[in-house]
């Protein structure tokens, strides 16, 4: 065999004319580069394990949504903005008027009175003094605190607290109907007062969970606990973190095993793996400087990363297992390596970085956050990949044992490939697009059903027999006030909030609210001012109602609960309780309210939502519904412009965007019949398959292209495409693919279904580069004249 070295054809691909400018500027300084690397993954390094987990309530809702807007506006003024912990203290046998119970729930509520991060002023429990109950007497009104003044613990005190709890209106609020738990409920700061820190949700939930629950049900074994709110959902998700770890190495090692079983080469398996780690530290590290930390959305960005790095870094090796094959020193078989993917790969990787990016244009600063995280990323792949990757090859090499792989597989392998460029078959070809076109009416037709924000109760982001959501079930199931609360806030002007006009629009509200699906309860002034005025006449039932005594209201309202009314009388809130928080009933309510708000709006009074949990919730499905179609505009826009200016062929962009639209419409189908809701979880997913899938396509179409100028048929085009490039396309589809599903078994909901999602993504766009672009191209491509105009342009 002759020495492809000697080749005159080789040798002209092998002078310094035909090598590009920047394969000289990186071979030609090949170990200035390396040490550079090796300093900057040092301090990278250094500052990517310093990093942190990062969350905050601000930057996971909308802030320029007009209801966070209001919400933010009058927060001051409002309780129940969505970020409060409660904590249910349950007793197993027996009730809460027992000496031992009530020492319990004191203990209980100092304790939470000292956390990190409570606002104290707003703490509501029994043992607290805001905590009152009110009865009208003949010789007026009478009232004082839930827990007696003289209360010691006896039978008496016992029973006067009792009388007490049946006398305030906290039955149902922090009190379960059937007796037999109290909240302790606490607002929460989103910065510490006095240092301005943000509040470490993480720590917080920890604490949650060492002082209170794990120290009062061991101190007490009569006593469960609950606890809900934003803070201890987050600090459960920051918990969950802590197994991304076992699947981050699960993910190496499959990576790494299959890996080696597809190039039999150490260094052709070890090199890829160890620069695309090296990737997800120079990430970490540049968003650590940047001040950036880690939420638990943007988490999985460091997985992608590195399954990006494999990608790009599969199609390194096979290049250079190809040339070494051919008999190339490991020098040259890396620069022809280089020349042959470094457009391609570049194309290909700019392309992901840019669909990543639009992320930006969310209003959620999370997603925006992971648009950057992944941004940051993919620009590190284009560094390790295309110039640290081929460096360190240049000197190890494809073994030997790599390169008889090659060789001896060749003929085997060629039947395989053989048989697959039917693809590209005149015959074949129509079959191919009439099943993609079933495949995308049936899309079409399921993804109908897809609904935005959450569809089940709880927390989705974690799973339905989660602790947090278990102690969730149990709040609805014995509070008639849920932890799911919209608050409508009704603006006035000054000193005017308790005016007849504006309670009586409040309870023409209540009262349609009430009789809106998916509404539990709610409360109001006006509710306070008709029971108030209903007791001041004996109790009989025909007064209760507002007033029209403008007197009589403002003395009903005198003993007002806090929050139910502000300090200047210019904000008065309606608060309506939720049966839970699925896109629907949010949709609904909220609906309901803005047509009441349209029409009922005027000089004396403004209703705007919305506060609460819920109206946070509803604000950020309206803007993942509104953006939904924007982004999808944006990523394939980016691509298709992007693929265009490199190929220079809008029937090239066809070929590589077609197949990946099929796979967003079926991933979307899939999500509907999954029970998935689009929300901050899942929408990236979608930006993030068709950015990482544009890849195969593009390497795929690069190298069909390549051949096709040399003027073969299109199916021995894509036979040969097969050989080079399409085995690593298929390797690599099917290891990221079982890299991510292992995913689906994480506590953490929202990255199962993550798993679930991009596993789909990854092998349905490998399968759609290997069978629907071929059958595109018999349609769309015209070899002929793509020779013809190769030829004119030399």
């Amino acid at each position: 065999m002759s020495n492809p070295k000697h080749d005159k054809g080789e040798h002209y691909l092998t002078t310094p004319k035909a090598e590009p400018f920047l394969e000289r500027l990186i071979f030609n300084n090949r170990a200035i580069i390396l040490i550079a690397f090796f300093f900057l993954t040092l301090f990278l390094g250094y500052n990517a394990v310093k990093i942190q987990p990062d969350a905050s309530f601000e930057r996971m809702i909308p802030l320029e949504h007009p209801y966070i807007v209001n919400m933010l506006e009058h927060r001051n003024d409002l309780e129940n903005l969505g970020n409060f912990v409660r904590i249910a203290v349950e007793v197993e046998e027996g009730d809460i008027f027992t000496k031992e119970y009530m020492e319990t729930l004191k203990q209980i509520t100092d304790e939470v009175f000292y956390l990190n991060g409570v606002d104290r002023s707003g703490l509501k429990s029994l043992w607290t003094s805001n905590v009152r109950w009110v009865e009208v007497t003949e010789q007026g009104f009478q009232g004082g605190t839930v827990i007696p003044d003289n209360y010691d613990g006896s039978r008496a005190s016992l029973e006067q607290l009792r009388q007490n709890v049946l006398r305030s209106n906290e039955v149902g609020r922090l009190i379960s109907d059937n007796f037999k738990s109290t909240i302790v409920y606490a607002p929460l700061y989103e910065n510490n007062p006095e240092t301005g820190e943000p509040l470490d949700y993480g720590e917080f939930s920890r604490q949650l969970e060492e002082k209170i629950r794990n120290k009062y049900e061991a101190q007490n074994p009569n006593i469960d606990i609950h606890i809900v709110g934003f803070a201890k959902k987050v600090g459960d998700l920051i918990e969950g973190i802590g197994s991304i770890a076992w699947f981050a190495g699960i993910t190496i090692i499959l990576t790494t095993l299959l890996l080696y079983g597809y190039s039999r080469c150490i260094t052709g398996t070890l090199v890829p793996v160890f620069t695309s780690i090296i990737a997800v530290f120079l990430q970490l590290g540049t968003l650590r400087l940047l001040g950036y930390g880690l939420d638990p959305y943007s988490v999985l960005v460091p997985f992608l990363v590195f399954a990006i790095g494999i990608s790009h870094g599969v199609q390194i090796v096979n290049a250079m297992a190809v040339e070494a094959a051919k008999g190339f020193d490991s020098v040259t078989a890396a620069r022809l390596a280089f020349r042959a993917l470094y457009i391609p790969g570049m194309l290909a990787l700019i392309s992901d970085a840019f669909g990543f990016l639009t992320l930006i244009f969310i209003e959620i600063d999370v997603i925006r956050d992971l648009a950057v995280a992944a941004g940051i990323g993919v620009a590190f792949v284009i560094l390790t990949n295309l110039v640290l990757h081929v460096l360190i090859m240049s000197y190890l090499g494809i073994s030997k044992g790599g390169v008889r792989h090659v060789q001896n597989h060749g003929e085997k392998q060629d039947r395989k490939w053989r048989i697959m460029s039917y693809f590209a078959h005149p015959g074949v070809a129509p079959i191919s697009l009439l099943i993609a076109v079933i495949g995308l009416g049936l899309g079409l037709y399921y993804k109908q059903d897809l609904k935005v924000g959450d569809l089940d109760q709880g927390a989705p982001e974690l799973r339905a027999d989660s602790r947090y959501n278990k102690d969730n079930a149990f709040i609805i199931d014995n509070y008639s006030t849920s932890a799911d609360v919209l608050v409508v806030m009704v603006k006035t002007e000054e000193e005017q909030c308790t005016q007849y006009n504006t309670l009586r629009a409040m309870d023409t509200l209540q009262w349609e609210l009430q009789n809106t699906p998916g509404v539990q309860s709610s409360a109001s002034l006006a509710n306070v001012s008709k029971l108030v005025t209903k007791a001041l006449n004996e109790g009989n039932w025909k007064w209760y109602e507002i007033s029209r005594n403008q007197t009589i209201i403002n003395a009903s309202i005198r003993e007002a609960p806090a929050g139910l009314i502000n300090t200047n009388c210019d904000l008065t809130p309606v608060l309506v309780f939720l049966e839970d928080h699925k896109a629907e009933t949010l949709k609904t309510v909220t609906e309901r309210v803005e047509e009441f708000a349209s029409n009922n709006n005027n000089d004396e009074h403004t209703f705007l939502l919305g506060a609460g949990n819920a109206g946070v919730e509803a604000a950020t499905n309206d803007v993942i519904s509104s953006a939904k179609n924007m982004m999808l505009m944006f990523v394939y826009g980016v691509v298709a412009l992007l693929c265009l200016l490199t190929f220079r062929s809008i029937r090239a962009v066809l070929c590589i965007l077609i197949p990946l639209g099929l796979t967003s419409i079926l991933a979307e189908a899939i999500m509907a019949v999954s029970g998935i809701g689009i929300k901050v979880a899942t929408l990236p997913v979608i930006a993030l398959g068709v950015g990482i899938g544009v890849d195969y396509g593009i390497y795929i179409y690069s190298k069909l292209e390549k051949f096709l100028l040399e003027g073969k048929t299109l199916q021995e085009a894509y036979f040969e495409t097969l050989r080079s490039t399409g085995k690593a396309v298929i390797f690599t589809g099917i290891t990221l693919g079982i890299g991510v599903v292992t995913w689906i078994f994480s506590p953490i909901k929202f990255q199962a279904d993550m798993g679930l999602l991009l596993f789909f993504m990854f092998i349905w766009n490998m399968v759609g580069s290997i069978w629907l672009l071929p059958a595109l191209a018999r349609f769309l491509l015209r070899p002929d004249r793509m020779v013809a105009k190769a030829r004119a342009n030399k």
